[in-house]
């Protein structure tokens, strides 16, 4: 998601610099679309479905019911915020818009290998114990 956000970011930086005339820009515009294309590939591939996933394997059992619902709240809340301030921040600026979310996936990809556990081969006590 990272690498297909920062080729988007890159190609919208470019654009500012180069006629639209041009046979490039035509061609950053085709860039633009195949990395946003590329990065909704990779979101429903990979992170889209990580709340889910984290929820239903360290969740215990007696809390699983409340977290899980707040866990879908901050999802929705989240989707939600980038949907509305979207068009805000494309306005100012495209490139920009897109290095910020590129920055958000670096910053989720760092926070997920450090953070969370695995939990392969693992019971959920000694999933617990981790958070201990």
């Amino acid at each position: 998601m990272a690498l297909s956000l920062l080729v988007v970011s890159i190609s919208f930086y470019l654009k500012e610099y180069i006629s639209p005339d041009s046979d490039l820009y035509a061609t950053l515009s085709l860039v633009s679309v195949a990395g946003v294309v590329v990065m909704v590939i990779a979101f429903s591939l990979g992170l889209g479905a990580m709340p889910w996933i984290i929820m239903s394997e360290i969740l215990p059992i007696n809390i699983k019911g409340l977290a899980g619902s707040f866990a879908t709240l901050a999802n929705w809340f989240f989707s939600w915020l980038v949907t509305l301030t979207a068009n805000l921040s494309l306005d100012w600026s495209s490139g920009g818009t897109f290095t910020i979310y590129t920055a958000v996936c670096v910053f989720t990809a760092g926070f997920v290998a450090i953070w969370v556990p695995e939990t392969k081969g693992k019971t959920l006590e000694e999933i617990q114990q981790f958070f201990r």
